[in-house]
């Protein structure tokens, strides 16, 4: 989630002029709260792709083909666990990472099960834009808790800066 985070809203200096491009498609890092297993927050993440090579979150070569208006995708969201019976007890959610296959469609994986909860805190200042305007990096606080249903409940936290956001 760091990793996406930090290169959310690249944009490749060949391509930045391009103005056959749409605005529409810019949005770049996107929290959406309580939206997941108990009121989990999902984060979804765009940017262009490098002269590079570039991985989504489970490790697959990005290309064009895997693009959606030139703009690579990466989300992160906690759902229920796949395959357990609606009344079967369950221990926590699993963490899902969303990215996009060769025909652009949304694919979700499983990175792991036993997600209690994952909350994603915008901790910019509202007085961001005096200091340094528009070119200040966004802090992003990740908590993540994971449980075994029982006894144990981890938590996890970090904070990630964004680098590439116009």
């Amino acid at each position: 989630m760091g990793r996406a985070i930090r290169i959310a809203g690249y944009q490749n200096i060949k391509t930045k002029n391009d103005s056959n491009k749409s605005d529409a498609a810019k949005w770049f890092i996107q929290v959406n709260k309580k939206v997941g297993y108990r009121g989990s927050d999902s984060l979804s993440i765009q940017y262009e792709l490098s002269d590079g090579v570039d991985f989504d979150c489970i490790g697959n070569i990005l290309s064009k083909e895997r693009t959606k208006k030139d703009l690579a995708f990466q989300g992160f969201i906690v759902e229920r666990q796949a395959g357990i019976a609606k009344g079967a007890k369950v221990n926590g959610g699993s963490l899902i990472c969303q990215s996009l296959d060769r025909q652009g469609k949304v694919q979700n994986t499983t990175l792991m099960n036993g997600i209690n909860h994952l909350f994603v805190e915008d901790m910019s200042s509202p007085q961001r834009a005096g200091s340094m305007g528009d070119r200040a990096p966004s802090l992003y606080k990740i908590s993540l808790q994971m449980t075994d249903g029982a006894l144990i409940n981890i938590d996890f936290e970090r904070t990630f800066a964004t680098r590439n956001l116009p």
